[in-house]
């Protein structure tokens, strides 16, 4: 063993007082979690000292050699070492009640071997766990099947995915046409995020206990969309005057088939009711043809479940380390409802998804005096579903087809961290909002906590498929804001959530 001072944490961590067991855990992790010589030695011991341990070190453990598993990876020495500690997992399982934190634990690292999943699936078929535990687990220890895959439906757990047919024959489509690398990299993507949001419900557990989640009580979440009544033309003409041509930059006029620039000249086309800005102005609308009406019909199936009710509630809990509800749905209608209701004129909801804060923005400003934008159509024809009165808008944060100075407020909610330059969103929202305006943000920081830190940086994101979904500093998302020529009036958020609000100067 290289380094002495490991036995002396590993010891430390072994009979730690309980005040003291935090600190000694974190300090045995971070002198082993990448040392692969030093795992290896210790693998044995840690093994050794789960079968005896109280439950608040064995849960510990398990979580550490779940870590140490995924790492160093199969066929390392250090994954053969944990391997070998089954049997021992599965006896300190069977002593353990579903749901407990040390059952937690246990059932991420078993997770880790899918070459004894039919002994790892008949050693927890009698026990009553939750069907999105029991999916998760048997979603990591399911083999690669070419001819069989599920891929990008399982995430937080393949249990809260109800696919309808449509959506199965969608997906067996486009899953089909894969090269097969690419098919193999996406399913061991997901693999990779079902285990991180498994490790990082067991490693809460150990330290705070049963997650909670929190109820989302607004009406509208779980509203199911319907055709939309007009056309959106009349909230286009509304708002006309605030369009401008995304390529020179002109004044826009509604008209039926969407806006027209008499400059350029280009048509920017309004279908399902969502002005296009990112087709080519040029050439006409093509359309519908069978696939696309097939592609949409799973997508708007799967926009609600997957972001209203599977994704979001997920997202916050992983990348917000939220999994004691520290913050709650109704705590962010709070928070935007101080900030916005005083505000002069229109607001532009950016990357407003399917309406979940546009609709507390209608509810508080009247759906007239609102703008919802967004990068992907379906999400914003499942908007329109349900808030028919909003005008719906396509096109890119990054580059936003409206005049200097024409928003009272642009609120940017839960999507900064999926753009690919999030410094020049914030310089849009800026450069688009009147004097006296108010900016409302809310993204996400790395946890302080490195294990936490690993298990956010396991989520892979539309856009981010191989290095994670880029999480910020609170310095540096100020530094964006300020640089923005606006002021911050407000930074705040427990955990790894960040809350901002500022100004534009008058």
């Amino acid at each position: 063993m290289t380094n002495p001072d490991v036995p002396a944490a590993l010891a430390g961590f072994a009979a730690a007082a309980p005040d003291r067991l935090d600190a000694e855990f974190a300090d045995l992790t971070a002198r082993v979690w990448h040392d692969a010589a030093l795992a290896a030695d210790l693998v044995p011991e840690f093994v050794d000292l789960l079968a005896v341990a109280d439950d608040a070190r064995a849960g510990r453990l398990a979580v550490l050699l779940g870590l140490l598993a995924e790492e160093h990876g199969l066929g390392t020495e250090v994954f053969t070492q944990v391997a070998k500690g089954l049997d021992t997992y599965l006896d300190v399982l069977d002593r353990h009640a579903d749901g407990e934190p040390v059952a937690l634990g246990l059932l991420y690292l078993v997770a880790h071997f899918p070459a004894d999943s039919e002994r790892i699936l008949a050693a927890v078929a009698h026990r009553n766990l939750t069907a999105e535990d029991r999916s998760r687990l048997e979603r990591c220890l399911e083999p690669y099947d070419r001819e069989n895959l599920v891929l990008g439906r399982v995430w937080p757990s393949p249990a809260e995915w109800a696919l309808t047919d449509a959506e199965r024959e969608f997906d067996r489509r486009w899953v089909a046409e894969l090269p097969d690398a690419q098919a193999k990299a996406t399913w061991d993507g997901d693999t990779k995020m079902v285990l991180g949001y498994a490790g990082a419900h067991a490693y809460w557990a150990q330290l705070a206990g049963t997650p909670v989640v929190a109820a989302d009580t607004n009406p509208l979440r779980a509203a199911v969309p319907v055709e939309a009544s007009d056309d959106g033309l009349a909230g286009i003409t509304r708002h006309a005057p605030v369009l401008r041509c995304p390529v020179c930059h002109g004044p826009l006029a509604a008209q039926p088939s969407g806006a027209h620039c008499p400059v350029c000249p280009g048509t920017y086309p309004l279908a399902r009711g969502v002005l296009d800005f990112t087709a080519d102005p040029t050439r006409p609308v093509a359309a519908d043809d069978p696939d696309d009406v097939l592609s949409n019909a799973a997508a708007m199936n799967s926009i609600g479940l997957y972001y209203e009710e599977v994704l979001r509630p997920g997202f916050l809990r992983l990348m917000g380390t939220n999994w004691g509800g520290q913050v709650t749905p109704a705590d962010e209608d709070e928070y935007l409802a101080a900030r916005l209701s005083s505000v002069d004129g229109t607001v532009l909801d950016l990357a407003a998804g399917a309406g979940r804060w546009t609709a507390v923005l209608a509810e508080l400003l009247g759906p007239d005096r609102l703008v919802a934008l967004d990068l992907n159509p379906t999400m914003l024809s499942w908007l329109r579903g349900r808030l028919p009165e909003v005008c719906a808008v396509q096109a890119s944060a990054l580059d936003l087809p409206f005049a200097d100075a024409s928003f009272g407020g642009v609120n940017c909610w839960n999507a900064l961290q999926a753009m690919p330059d999030p410094a020049q969103a914030i310089a849009e929202a800026g450069r688009v909002l009147k004097p006296g305006g108010t900016f409302t943000l809310l993204t996400f920081g790395s946890a302080s906590d490195p294990v936490l830190a690993y298990y956010q940086s396991t989520f892979r994101g539309p856009g981010f498929p191989d290095g994670g979904m880029p999480l910020f500093s609170r310095a540096l998302v100020r530094s964006w804001v300020e640089a923005a020529g606006l002021v911050v009036r407000d930074e705040s958020g427990p955990g790894s959530f960040i809350f901002v609000t500022a100004e534009k100067p008058a």
